[in-house]
C-alpha cells in the first residue's frame, strides 16, 4: 500500500511555513525538519506532538547546514563530517520522540542533500553510515544511488514519488528554492499513474520510470493541503 508522507515542521522561532495542522490528518508519515534547514527545538517538539495526536509516524529530515538557503544549496562536505552532521540532527529529533513515547520511523535527507545522495557515492554512503547507527529504513528515489547504495548496504528502502515537483527528461527531480502552487487534480492524476503504471510525464513530455512506495507532498507548497487532499483521495481509490 502506498503511504503519503510530508516534509514538515519547517518553521523557525516566530516564523511559520506551511499548515502542519491542516496537513497532519491527511498523511501517514511526517518527515520532520531537524534544525539545519529549518525548525528549532520548540518547533520539533510541537511537530512530534502533533504527529502523535494524529497517529502519524515520524522520520528524520536532516539537511546540509544551510538555514539561510533552506537546505537547497549544495555544499562540499567530506563523508565523515557529513555523517556527524546528520547524527547531530537525528539524535536531537530522537530525543523529542522519546519524550513523547514514539520511535524513529525512518531517515529521509532533505533538499540538496537528498539530490546529492542520489548521484554522489560518498554522500549516499554517508547516509547509509548514519542508517547503520539508527537502524531505520531510508527514503529515496528508485533507480538512483539511493536505491543501489542503500540496499547494497542492507538497509530497507522506500521509494518516493513527488506529487508537487516536476521531473526532468532523465527522471530526476527539478528542485527549486521556492515551490510554486500545484494543480491538485493534476497531482492526483500523476499519482494514480505512478502507482498503476510506474511512469510520469517529464517537463519535456517524456515518460520516465518512477516507483511510488510513498508519495511526498511538501508543506511549503502554497496549496499543500489541497494537494494532499487530492492525493489522499487518489490513493484511497
Amino acid at each position: 500500500m502506498t503511504i503519503i508522507n510530508c516534509d514538515m515542521g519547517e518553521g523557525f522561532g516566530l516564523y511559520r511555513i506551511g499548515d502542519d495542522e491542516g496537513l497532519m490528518p491527511l498523511i501517514d508519515v511526517a518527515n520532520v525538519a531537524c534544525g539545519f534547514h529549518a525548525s528549532d527545538f520548540n518547533h520539533m517538539r510541537r511537530t512530534v506532538q502533533l504527529a502523535k495526536q494524529h497517529g502519524v509516524k515520524v522520520g528524520a529530515h536532516p539537511s546540509l547546514p544551510d538555514l539561510q538557503g533552506f537546505g537547497r544549496r549544495e555544499m562540499k562536505i567530506g563523508r565523515d563530517e557529513l555523517v556527524n552532521c546528520m547524527i547531530y540532527q537525528i539524535g536531537a529529533l530522537r530525543g523529542f520522540l522519546q519524550a513523547e513515547g514514539m520511535a524513529l520511523n525512518h531517515i529521509k535527507p532533505h533538499g540538496s542533500l537528498y539530490g546529492m545522495a542520489a548521484r554522489m557515492e560518498d554522500v549516499a554512503h554517508a547516509v547509509a553510515d548514519v542508517a547503520d547507527i539508527f537502524h531505520v529504513p531510508l527514503f529515496g528515489m528508485a533507480g538512483t544511488l539511493h536505491e543501489t547504495v542503500y540496499t547494497a548496504r542492507g538497509h530497507a528502502f522506500v521509494s518516493e514519488f513527488y506529487a508537487d515537483l516536476d521531473y526532468n527528461d532523465q527522471g530526476g527531480l527539478i528542485i527549486t528554492r521556492e515551490h510554486a502552487a500545484t494543480d491538485p487534480a493534476l497531482a492526483a492524476a500523476n499519482c494514480r499513474r505512478a502507482i498503476a503504471e510506474g511512469k510520469v510525464a517529464s517537463v519535456g513530455g517524456v515518460d520516465v520510470p518512477v516507483r511510488a512506495d510513498a508519495i511526498c507532498v511538501h508543506s511549503d507548497t502554497p496549496n499543500a493541503v489541497a494537494v494532499a487532499e487530492a492525493v489522499r483521495a487518489a490513493v484511497a481509490a
